[in-house]
């Protein structure tokens, strides 16, 4: 199979509850994957420290170019020691030189300030200056990815090494989202005055201007500063950061498929940590953030009845290897206020086919509304009536939730040129629901939408069948 061909498969994130029919005897639906060796996924209160999602977090990782963060965070240091200066010209070596793409392309034997250098480092992610940087500041490469190491358990990223400045392939440098997560508050904490580096949105440079290769910056919502970072062994990671209401997250996700749909993962993840804030400030308690995260279909969750069905339950995002993710069966609608004890969270509810749950909450508003109605079993006298048949082209395909319409705008676009042949016929749309946009094709025969979902599942590409509505 071709590269090309590989790199198009991608992970939707897990921004929806992904749920089977049951019956009173079905377990959750396990789709197990070779590929999902490589994601994981954390979400910090940046000031408290408080981990409010994870997912395979201490699972060791690629970290590719988010390496450079820890380049950045020792010339921070030296800068605030005296050690060198913004202004200090760097002569580029042999060594830096010679380094693959990204790359900023100066040639050995020609300089660059330090300033420069940084920048091209945090925006263009050059991995020849990330080494010239390393050279300067620790003598060699070599002895520069040592001190890195040696940083990394200074700080307590007790399973990070590293063996290069830059973040280019080697099976030897090695991290993981918990200590990625501990880095990113590192630098805000020891190097508030240089963080705005990782916020730059552009720079201009010899006349060429370069764009910051995280597109989360120019996306609003409070996004500031991080790093992106990819090889065809990590995926495609980021490293986030954003505040809004005088609250700092952090997210880090590594392993995607793509860019955007690791983008729309970090972005739906964000803003489940906001919302757990947001819930606390109006004085809810939360006391386990995970357990909100996965009544919003984040992570593994527990078997509860429910009667919308799904595809599948893998997220969407990488090069050229996939990450498939346990599905969650669909629970009842939970309040906001999430205070279970661990095995309530985890007991499975009986499923009560005559009875209609109609309470709104944040699970059903991410899924399309309440949970279908199941009618009530027909009395013995007089026999019931036959139920009225669904009109053709009534029904739809859901593939995504988000709290950005332009996200979900670009994912809805993203999965019909993937998938053309099972939605030639349906319009593209994207519903507001009391903040989430939902992706949706409709328009819709039922055979039509269930083929198109499985379609989808087959490729690992999480949706849901919307039946008619009344």
């Amino acid at each position: 199979m071709s590269l090309s061909v590989l790199i198009r498969r991608g992970w939707l994130s897990l921004l929806l509850v992904a749920v089977l029919a049951l019956t009173p005897t079905t377990a959750p639906l396990v789709a197990q994957s070779s590929d999902n060796a490589r994601y994981a996924a954390i979400v910090v209160d940046a000031e408290s420290g408080e981990v409010l999602f994870q997912r395979y977090a201490d699972n060791r990782r690629f970290p590719a170019s988010i390496t450079k963060v820890m380049t950045l965070y020792l010339t921070f240091e030296a800068l605030s020691e005296g050690k060198i200066k913004l202004d200090d010209v760097l002569t580029v070596s042999s060594h830096a030189a010679s380094q693959p793409p990204s790359k900023l392309g100066l040639g050995a034997g020609q300089t660059i300030s330090l300033d420069n250098a940084m920048r091209a480092t945090a925006v263009r992610s050059a991995n020849d200056m990330a080494v010239a940087i390393a050279e300067h500041v620790g003598g060699s490469e070599s002895r520069f990815a040592a001190r890195m190491t040696a940083k990394a358990r200074e700080l307590g990223m007790t399973q990070t090494q590293y063996v290069n400045a830059n973040g280019l392939p080697d099976s030897r440098q090695i991290t993981t989202a918990r200590d990625l997560a501990v880095l990113a508050r590192a630098v805000m904490r020891d190097y508030p005055q240089y963080y705005r580096y990782f916020g730059l949105h552009d720079w201009a440079y010899n006349g060429r201007d370069y764009r910051n290769t995280n597109g989360l910056l120019r996306a609003g919502n409070g996004y500031d500063g991080m790093k992106t970072g990819y090889t065809n062994a990590s995926g495609y990671n980021l490293a986030a950061s954003s505040v809004r209401d005088g609250k700092r997250l952090i997210t880090i996700v590594l392993g995607g498929r793509t860019t955007a749909s690791r983008n729309a993962h970090v972005a739906a993840l964000m803003d489940t940590g906001f919302d757990v804030e947001r819930a606390r400030a109006r004085g809810e308690t939360i006391q386990i953030a995970q357990t909100f995260f996965e009544s919003r279909g984040f992570g593994v969750g527990q078997e509860l009845p429910g009667g919308v069905e799904y595809a599948s339950a893998a997220t969407e995002d990488a090069a050229d290897e996939g990450v498939a993710y346990t599905a969650v069966v669909a629970s009842q609608p939970q309040p906001l206020r999430v205070t279970p004890a661990p095995s309530e969270v985890r007991a499975a509810a009986p499923v009560q086919r005559a009875e209609v749950r109609t309470t709104a909450d944040l699970t059903a508003t991410l899924n399309g509304g309440n949970a279908p109605a199941r009618a009530a079993p027909p009395p013995a006298r007089p026999a019931a009536r036959p139920p009225a048949r669904t009109p053709a082209g009534a029904w739809s395909v859901q593939v995504g939730a988000f709290r950005d319409e332009t996200v979900a705008s670009n994912w809805l676009t993203e999965v019909n040129r993937r998938f053309r042949t099972q939605f030639a016929s349906a319009e593209r749309t994207v519903q507001n629901a009391e903040g989430w946009y939902r992706s949706r094709f409709t328009g819709m025969s039922e055979q039509a939408a269930q083929g198109a979902c499985a379609a989808l599942a087959e490729r690992r590409v999480t949706c849901m069948v919307i039946r008619p509505q009344g």
